[in-house]
């Protein structure tokens, strides 16, 4: 094998990495790209490609278990609560009547009116308090407060 083939070949992987990582935008190849830098530059001074392979394994699966945790933590965007999910638990009142089979309802809470449908299928008559279970998209699920001071 020619001396020079060994930095041909870590330099097209190092290439398909970087390219691969581009395209992704996940940190799915970046740490092979790390070890593929580490072979490549290990031709300079190491002639033996299982030397080399061992350096790419090597730096590859160091750079993933030291960096990755360092980069999920500053790079993966963490939950940003709404203003809607701020309502969940809270109590409302029932202004038009619930009824799930009808698709009818609605409730207000601090003001604002939401699209509501009750959690437990049954029909909650206007003017009924009922507590925040869930949203989905921009309905409401709800359960009166009947229900749940009785349980």
């Amino acid at each position: 094998m020619p001396a020079w083939l060994p930095s041909v070949i870590w330099l097209a992987l190092l290439i398909l990495f970087v390219v691969v990582e581009a395209a992704t935008v996940g940190l799915v190849s970046f740490w092979f790209a790390i070890g593929a830098l580490c072979a490549l530059l290990s031709t300079f001074f190491v002639s033996n490609i299982w030397i080399q392979i061992i350096i790419f394994l090597v730096f590859s699966a160091l750079s993933l278990a030291l960096l990755r945790p360092v980069a999920q933590r500053y790079l993966v965007p963490r939950r940003v609560h709404t203003n809607a999910d701020r309502v969940i638990g809270k109590e409302a009142e029932v202004i038009e009547i619930i009824h799930n089979l009808k698709a009818t309802g609605a409730v207000k809470v601090a003001g604002t009116t939401w699209t509501a449908r009750s959690s437990d299928e049954s029909v909650i008559p206007v003017g009924e308090t009922v507590r925040i279970d869930r949203i989905e998209g921009v309905k409401l699920f709800v359960t009166p407060l009947g229900k749940i001071e009785k349980e």
